[in-house]
Formats: C-alpha cells, sequence, structure tokens
C-alpha cells in the first residue's frame, strides 16, 4: 500500500487529506518527507505543523483553509490526533470540534495537503470521525515489517547505498538494533560512509560499528548467564555499570526478559507458531526466533529460580545501602 502511495505521489497525484496511522515511524516519516519533495516548485513550501495534544484541530482547519502566499499548496501536518482512537470520556487534553471536523473532511481545500498522524497501534473504529477519516482521506497504517520484509527491506536499503550485507550480517544488525526501521536505516547509512569503495557489510563491521543499545546488551547478558559463561556475563554487567547504568533497572531488564522468555517457550510447547507467538505477545517475530533458535535452552524451572532470585535482588537494592551493585554480581557468578 505505501509503495503504490508513494509512487502516486511521486506522479504527482496527491491527495488532499492523508491519515497515517501506526507505530513504525520510519513509513510516516517517509511518507511526510516524500510529500513534502513532490510540492517543491521553484520554492519550498510552505509548511505548518500542529500539535493535537496541544491546539485544538480548528487551528488546523484555519490554516488549511487559508490561501499559501508563497507557494502553490501548502502542507499542514496534524500530529497526534488522539480524538480517533479510543479515550476515556473526560481525560481528552484538548476539547476538539469534530463535528467541524467531519463537514470539512467531505469539502477539504484544494490548495492544502493535510496530514494527520495518529502513531497508534490502532483506531476506534466505531467513532463517526474515524469513519469520516477513511472516507475521506488517504489512510495508511504503518506497521512494523514481518521478518522476511524487513530482511529484504535491509537489502534493498543497503543497495541503494551500493552496498551488500548477507544474511548473518542482517541477524546480528537487527539483533543490536531491534526492528526500528529508521534506526536501522541510519546505521546502515554509517557503516556504508565507513566502507567507502568497499561494497560488502560484514558481521564483524555491525558488532563493530553498530551502537550498541542498553537491550542489546542485557538480552546478551542474560544469554551469557543462562548459557553458563558467567565472566561473560560479569563483563557486560561492568561495562554498563560504567556506562552509569543503575543496578535496579538492570535487574527489572534481566526479569523482564526471563519472563518473556518463559511465555515464548510455553506457547510453542503448547503448539503456537512462532508469528502466532509474536502476536499473542505483542512483540517483534525476529525476537521470537532469537529465542527460539538458542542453543541449551534452559529449562523451566531455571528459568524461574532466577527469576525468584532477581526478586530478591530487587528487594535487597530498593532496601539496602552500601555496595549495591555486588548482589547482581553475585548472582551472574553463580550458576543455578
Amino acid at each position: 500500500m505505501f509503495t503504490k502511495v508513494w509512487n502516486d505521489i511521486e506522479n504527482g497525484n496527491i491527495a488532499p487529506i492523508y491519515c497515517l496511522v501506526g507505530e513504525e515511524s520510519y513509513f510516516i516519516d517517509e511518507t511526510v518527507n516524500r510529500i513534502k519533495k513532490a510540492l517543491i516548485t521553484s520554492e519550498e513550501p510552505e509548511m505548518t505543523s500542529f500539535d493535537l495534544e496541544e491546539s485544538p484541530v480548528d487551528f488546523v482547519i484555519d490554516e488549511a483553509d487559508t490561501f499559501p502566499f508563497f507557494s502553490e499548496r501548502k502542507l499542514v501536518i496534524a500530529k497526534n490526533a488522539s480524538f480517533l482512537k479510543a479515550t476515556e470520556k473526560g481525560k481528552e487534553k484538548i476539547d476538539h470540534d469534530l463535528t467541524r471536523l467531519e463537514s470539512w473532511l467531505k469539502n477539504p481545500s484544494d490548495f492544502a495537503v493535510t496530514i494527520f498522524i495518529a502513531p497508534y497501534e490502532k483506531l476506534d473504529e466505531r467513532k463517526k470521525i474515524t469513519k469520516q477519516m477513511k472516507q475521506s482521506s488517504v489512510m495508511l497504517v504503518a506497521e512494523p515489517l514481518k521478518e522476511h520484509d524487513l530482511n529484504v527491506w535491509i537489502l534493498r536499503i543497503a543497495n541503494s547505498f551500493g552496498k551488500q550485507i548477507n544474511e548473518d550480517a542482517i541477524d546480528k544488525l537487527v539483533e543490536m538494533v531491534g526492528v526500528n526501521m529508521l534506526q536501522l536505516q541510519m546505521e546502515i547509512e554509517k557503516i556504508a560512509m565507513y566502507l567507502g569503495e568497499e561494497k560488502v557489510i560484514t558481521v564483524q563491521l555491525v558488532e563493530d560499528l553498530v551502537a550498541k543499545t542498553l537491550e542489546h546488551d542485557a538480552f546478551k547478558m542474560l544469554n551469557s548467564y543462562l548459557t553458563h559463561q558467567n565472566s561473560e556475563a560479569v563483563q557486560i554487567y561492568h561495562d554498563l555499570l560504567r556506562q552509569k547504568e543503575e543496578p535496579i533497572m538492570l535487574v527489572g531488564l534481566l526479569a523482564s526478559n526471563i519472563r518473556m522468555m518463559n511465555n515464548v517457550y510455553y506457547l510453542q510447547k503448547k503448539g503456537y507458531h512462532p508469528s502466532q507467538i509474536a502476536k499473542q505477545l505483542k512483540i517483534h517475530p525476529y525476537r521470537v526466533k532469537l529465542m527460539l533458535e538458542q542453543k541449551n535452552r534452559p529449562s523451566e524451572e531455571r528459568l524461574l529460580k532466577a527469576l525468584n532470585k532477581l526478586s530478591e535482588i530487587d528487594l535487597m537494592l530498593k532496601s539496602v545501602s552500601g555496595n549495591r551493585e555486588r548482589f547482581l554480581e553475585m548472582f551472574l557468578l553463580k550458576a543455578l
């Protein structure tokens, strides 16, 4: 769907209203950038942005209905269109005139392109304004790509920088960065610039150049511990302490990963397919893949023992002063 709409935009077929829904910011940012680029003629298009959690939708309508001064068509961006999702009555920050918006959507101005951005997992389909928005706008849903599609996209982005990347390097890149497409694109661009005339992005390059995230380090620390590589787990822990990470937060990350791992194994044992597990637990399929492909998979009993021990450490960290870093260090040194 995005590819078709992007082609339409490139060919000058630009709709008066777009509604971009979902949590994958890459698709949203890319669509906005493509529309902005398409509107450029001899001058930069006039562009105005509103945050609908701070400003009423009236401001958006008034701006879209005002003739542009310096370009043929202006661009109006309305971020955080929270009135399209389910909200408790009285909890809205701003009182939007949705009746006026519904009427305006049926007859928008032809000298403005208005983009409503709703960065939420789903909208409230029961609302009248949501139904009208679907009828009157080009609505695009920005969802994270599935594993195969993500790999194909990474290959395409690498090719756009004149580089090649093999499957192992792709796996390592996603393992370290996660599935945020904007971040993945930035890391691929950085590696491509570093390579210069060389063509191939290798696993070693990814490990050397990609910035490690806290979530990646915590997951790696847990894997090292569970596979009896205690010295490596402690080394990662010391590195995180040097980066001023708090032991109590690291305990929470370890416990969260153990609970997730235990749930993945439980659902697999119940006969769930990896894609079903990902959907049930609301995590990306790639994370499920990493857990299911793990060698020397820990038993459920061992995971529960580790979780219980971490809860004891969490209590000690919250109630004892002194050399608090030692509690988690001793846990990582001692195999269960």
